[in-house]
């Protein structure tokens, strides 16, 4: 029998410790922010016009009073307008893959009351009184074995203020839309191949969970670009571009 060396032992320990870690955080975030399964899901663009069940117009979010000039224009919904989940007249100058939960941290003044207990994030977000803490947050959206990637852009369907659904544990009230909970933009829809109203899986999650695809190529908000930007990598477009060749459009 071949003799195990201290050394080895300790190595082996090292890698055993490692993995358990590695677990443990996973299982971590996972409990931190679970995926709230089943939830009505239904589109919406920047450049919307309001309509029976929209009856907010989409030039503007909860955190942007100019959000058609930001994203540089109509956000068309189409399929026969768009090519790699953007809109063929124009690039975005914000991040593509957006989406909508019904809840806004901000208030006339200020934040909400309640928003530094129940955003689980606040303290490490929190820039001042002006900025929402839940702007440009990551989103995954899952449905089937297909799993996009989103940042959080507006508030609604419907609500903004419901909390107790958003980061507790109750479910969408009823609305016009089913009980809608959550809206994506045309680009997640493309690459899940959601209907104009289906159901989706979401939960949030950290930007270290998010891997590169088509929502890391563009965008003036996006993670992706501004880090590698201060990285000087300059290749989040590049990465973005090969697995874009890989999905299927829409």
């Amino acid at each position: 029998m071949k003799a195990i060396s201290i050394r080895s032992i300790g190595a082996l320990g090292a890698i055993i410790a490692g993995c358990l870690n590695t677990e443990h955080s996973a299982s971590a975030i996972g409990k931190r922010y679970p995926w709230k399964k089943n939830i009505v899901t239904t589109v919406f663009w920047i450049g919307e016009r309001p309509n029976g069940n929209n009856p907010v117009p989409n030039r503007i979010s909860s955190w942007d009073k100019d959000w058609s000039r930001s994203y540089g224009g109509f956000d068309d919904p189409n399929p026969a307008h768009r090519s790699n989940y953007i809109p063929v007249k124009f690039t975005p100058r914000q991040n593509p893959f957006y989406c909508a939960l019904p809840y806004n941290d901000k208030a006339a003044t200020g934040h909400r009351p309640e928003a530094p207990r129940v955003v689980p994030w606040f303290k490490e977000a929190y820039q001042g009184p002006g900025v929402s803490t839940c702007k440009d947050r990551w989103v995954a959206i899952r449905k089937g074995n297909r799993t996009a990637y989103a940042q959080w852009e507006d508030a609604g369907p419907f609500r903004t203020d419901y909390w107790q659904y958003v980061f507790g544990n109750e479910r969408p009230k009823p609305n016009l839309n089913k009980g809608a909970g959550l809206d994506v933009s045309p680009a997640v829809r493309d690459y899940l191949e959601l209907n104009e109203m289906d159901v989706t899986d979401w939960r949030f999650v950290e930007f270290s969970e998010v891997s590169r695809g088509p929502w890391s190529a563009l965008g003036e908000n996006n993670t992706f670009v501004i880090s590698d930007r201060k990285t000087g990598k300059g290749i989040g477009r590049a990465a973005s571009k090969r697995a874009e060749g890989r999905a299927i459009s829409r």
